[in-house]
């Protein structure tokens, strides 16, 4: 029987970790941090790390990793979230360049602090594999292969159909771009080796701990997180609070809760292993409007996730991870679909959470000094590699250091608020149903659907 929800599969096998204190009343800090997930887990580590003097706390509402951090499906991929091309208009293509190699050595960044603070995370550095699975899909493959040669800094190439096959025998596919810069990884294992090591360096992390406020300081008044065991007031307060921001009336409309869904199989005997090939455990998307995203685990599984319900009306989030059995069905449909020598393996976990969608597809990165509130996010499904980028950037804006990273255009940027409802529903809700149509005529082989993802693009402001 398919487990559903309970957070998600990721905290299968040891169960749900075990609370942390909450806030036992008021409280006097140098640095709050609201949300422990990677952005505020890294941000308080490297902030440590700079200035261990520093008095940091970080405030979470359930515990380390309850939100995207332990249910997204472990790429630690190079993505600029929201694209290169917009970002060299406003920045120039030079600028977006050093941004992308500094995306890139943000992979091998995570890997070595995890083997540097012990983290075991199944850490897998096999390279990133974007399969073509119909004639439509292909002419993007193509179009994207040209788009790539713009960008040397991706180091990314081309395969033929046998050439993806040797990889991967995904069934159909008529091609495939492979991307050396990704990594697989456990996302719970990431997620509480970093909380412990946050805590080694002397933070502390406050669980079961709702922040409902955050208050800009004032030359009369200093910054401060209200929750509903006290006040923490602190010299600078952070929010890293990604798909769950809208909780907080003050940024209700800053990020959307984008909804996303997995389903883990069983392990997969050998036997289909040899059919199926991926021996070199890249992660795996395939180029549909409405993609899937695939990893292979460490004991011997398929983890494949997609959009299940895109969106809740005003920006409401589930919170135990449970997903509708409908998607279920969907996303296994897609697995035998692309691997029909799993076709009878069994769904063991499925689950879902919330990632934070600016209305611009843009994450950022800010800090202001005349109130001492900063906040890092809207990394819509591509955090894993850029939230320890983006933890740095903030200690660093924190700290007052003008670096390399503090100069990047995701930084300090002004960021459009969504639509109030019904518009932002009916907005997700119209661009998700012009995906899935999109996908089921290409499916079927009709090509002329390029209006109707173009009209897609045009509502969500891609």
């Amino acid at each position: 029987m398919t487990t559903n929800g309970n957070v998600s599969f990721w905290y299968a096998a040891d169960g749900l970790p075990t609370p942390r204190p909450a806030l036992a009343g008021d409280l006097d800090v140098d640095l709050a941090i609201v949300g422990a997930g990677y952005t505020g887990l890294w941000t308080a580590y490297y902030l440590a790390k700079a200035d261990p003097t520093l008095r940091i706390a970080v405030l979470e509402s359930r515990f380390a990793g309850f939100g995207a951090s332990g249910r997204n499906g472990g790429w630690l991929a190079n993505t600029i979230t929201g694209g290169r091309d917009g970002y060299v208009k406003t920045h120039g293509r030079a600028l977006v360049g050093d941004f992308q190699r500094m995306l890139n050595e943000t992979i091998n960044e995570v890997i070595r602090v995890a083997a540097a603070e012990g983290i075991d995370a199944d850490i897998h550095k096999g390279g990133e594999l974007l399969v073509a699975r119909n004639p439509a899909q292909l002419s993007r493959l193509d179009e994207l292969a040209l788009e790539q040669q713009k960008w040397p800094e991706d180091d990314a190439y081309r395969l033929s159909a046998d050439q993806t096959a040797q990889r991967i025998n995904v069934a159909g596919a008529l091609g495939s771009m492979f991307i050396p810069h990704c990594a697989r990884v456990h996302p719970a294992k990431l997620v509480q080796g970093l909380a412990q090591a946050v805590e080694r360096q002397g933070v502390t992390i406050f669980e079961n701990t709702m922040v409902t406020q955050i208050n800009a300081g004032t030359p009369t008044r200093t910054p401060s997180a209200v929750t509903e065991r006290g006040v923490v007031r602190a010299h600078h307060v952070l929010r890293a609070t990604e798909g769950f921001t809208a909780n907080l009336p003050q940024a209700h409309r800053d990020w959307l809760p984008m909804n996303s869904s997995m389903i883990v199989t069983e392990p997969l005997d050998a036997a289909t292993w040899s059919q199926i090939g991926w021996e070199g455990r890249e992660t795996l998307e395939d180029l549909a409007h409405a993609y899937v995203y695939l990893q292979r685990t460490m004991d011997g599984r398929i983890a494949l996730g997609g959009r299940g319900v895109p969106y809740r009306y005003g920006s409401r989030t589930d919170m135990d991870g449970a997903t509708q059995e409908k998607t279920i069905q969907t996303l296994h449909r897609i697995l035998r679909e692309m691997f029909p020598a799993a076709g009878e393996v069994k769904i063991d976990h499925a689950w879902a959470g919330v990632l934070g969608v600016p209305r611009d597809w843009k994450a950022s990165v800010n800090y202001d000094p005349s109130t001492g509130l900063g906040f890092a996010g809207g990394y819509v499904g591509t955090g894993v590699t850029a939230t320890n980028l983006a933890g740095r950037t903030l200690a660093d804006l924190v700290l007052c250091k003008d670096t390399k990273e503090t100069t990047m255009p995701w930084v300090n940027r002004s960021v459009p608020r969504w639509e109030p409802e019904p518009l932002r529903w009916l907005a997700v809700q119209g661009m998700y149903a012009m995906y899935h149509r999109a996908d089921v005529q290409e499916a079927a082989g009709r090509e002329n659907i390029a209006p109707i993802a173009r009209l897609a693009d045009k509502i969500s402001g891609r």
